[in-house]
C-alpha cells in the first residue's frame, strides 16, 4: 500500500492532482481513460457505496432541518448549533460520497490499493457528539 500524507480524507488535495479529482466529479467518463476496466461487479460495488454515503447525508440534512423546526421551545443557540453541526455534516458527507467514488474507481482501474480515509471515523465522532447533547437536551429538558 502506498501511503504519504494527504487530507483529511485521505487525498492528496494539493495542486493539479486534487483540481483534476474535482473534473472528475463532473466528467467521470474521463475516467475510461485511465487504466483498464475493472470488473463491473466492483464498478457497481463503488456506485452502492456512493449512494450509500448519498442516503447518510441526506438523513443528516433532515435532521439538521427537524431540529430546527420540531423542538422551538429547545434554546435558540443550543438548537441552531445543533442543526447547523447535522446540515454540515450532510454537506461534508455528500461531497466526500463524490470524492471518494471518484477515487476507488480510478484506483481499482489502475490496479492500485483502494484509498484509506480517516472521514467515516469523523463523522461517527460528530454524530456521536450531536446525539450526547440530544441526550443532554432530553435528561434536562428543552429549556435547560
Amino acid at each position: 500500500m502506498t501511503g504519504g500524507p494527504g487530507g483529511p480524507d485521505g487525498s492528496r488535495g494539493d495542486g493539479a492532482g486534487g483540481l483534476r479529482s474535482v473534473r472528475l466529479w463532473f466528467g467521470p467518463a474521463r475516467l475510461r481513460d485511465e487504466g483498464d476496466t475493472p470488473d463491473y461487479r466492483f464498478s457497481l460495488a463503488n456506485e452502492r457505496t456512493f449512494l450509500a454515503w448519498l442516503r447518510t447525508a441526506l438523513a443528516l440534512v433532515g435532521g439538521g432541518f427537524a431540529v430546527d423546526q420540531f423542538l422551538p421551545d429547545l434554546r435558540w443557540g443550543a438548537r441552531v448549533g445543533l442543526a447547523l453541526a447535522l446540515l454540515a455534516a450532510g454537506v461534508l458527507c455528500s461531497l466526500r460520497a463524490v470524492n471518494h467514488w471518484v477515487r476507488c474507481e480510478r484506483a481499482m482501474r489502475r490496479g492500485e490499493d483502494l484509498p484509506v480515509s480517516r472521514f467515516p471515523a469523523l463523522l461517527s465522532l460528530a454524530v456521536a457528539v450531536v446525539a450526547l447533547a440530544m441526550v443532554v437536551v432530553v435528561v434536562f429538558g428543552w429549556e435547560g
